[in-house]
């Protein structure tokens, strides 16, 4: 296993990978460290789809053209659930706040999957499996991705998280410096100097982009982040997460 050190900075996506099944015992300690995540109130507000259907992976991969949902030996899908603990209530007698008509509530269930997905990532990163976060699956045609894993009210995909034996190893993108991410007591007031940085980061995504291993662009940082933002204003999660019992009033 891995030494928390490499697994953490040694970190990259994978989208390739062999046809080699991950061993079971594998998948149990990536199971054990996903229950232990820490949640709000230990409130456990997510649940896991673990997929090994062939099948079903295909046709998610039918949805996104995402080529490692259909190359990966496992396929976890991270969700937000109150369908749980609403259950339970029930059956006690208890009434279920509409929790999930604030955007408290929302972000609870976003928080508490992101965070067990995180810890996927590291248990599989550190047995030496490849993986990579899909966050298409949230966007592309949610109604149909709800349908072909049969949620039921209360749950929503936040995440995928493709797993398996790498058959590549990309280049190590480059992320922003310490001095962009970190802020000491209070958020940064330097506005110049911070775009000074940012210009430099820039220029060092756009060579990387223009050098990698595996296929190369002329993206850079920006103007490539902000085409996703544009092309992100069409979806419609508002009414989504509507439909899944969500309706969002403050």
């Amino acid at each position: 296993m891995k030494d928390v050190k490499d697994t953490l900075l040694d970190r990259v996506s994978i989208r390739r990978y062999e046809r080699e099944a991950i061993p079971e015992e594998t998948m149990e300690f990536i199971y054990k460290a996903v229950e232990n995540t820490p949640t709000s109130y230990n409130g456990q507000q997510f649940s896991v789809i673990d997929i090994d259907d062939q099948n079903l992976k295909e046709e998610l991969y039918a949805l996104t053209n995402q080529k490692q949902l259909k190359t990966c030996n496992r396929l976890l899908i991270f969700l937000s659930d109150y369908n749980k603990i609403s259950l339970l209530a029930e059956r006690k007698g208890l009434t279920m706040p509409p929790f999930t008509n604030t955007m408290d509530g929302v972000t609870i269930g976003i928080i508490d999957a992101s965070l067990a997905m995180m810890s996927a990532v590291v248990a599989a990163e550190a047995c030496g499996l490849g993986t990579n976060c899909v966050g298409y699956l949230r966007t592309v045609d949610p109604a149909k991705v709800a349908e072909l894993l049969k949620l039921p009210k209360g749950v929503f995909v936040v995440c995928g998280l493709a797993l398996g034996i790498p058959r590549e190893h990309p280049d190590l993108k480059p992320k922003q410096p310490t001095s962009l991410v970190f802020h000491r007591n209070h958020y940064r007031q330097d506005d110049a100097k911070m775009i000074e940085e940012l210009e430099a980061y820039d220029e060092v995504v756009k060579h990387y982009n223009a050098t990698r291993a595996g296929g190369t662009s002329t993206n850079d940082w920006v103007a490539h982040i902000l085409d996703y933002y544009d092309h992100a204003m069409k979806y419609r999660i508002l009414q989504y997460l509507k439909d899944q019992g969500y309706d969002i009033t403050h």
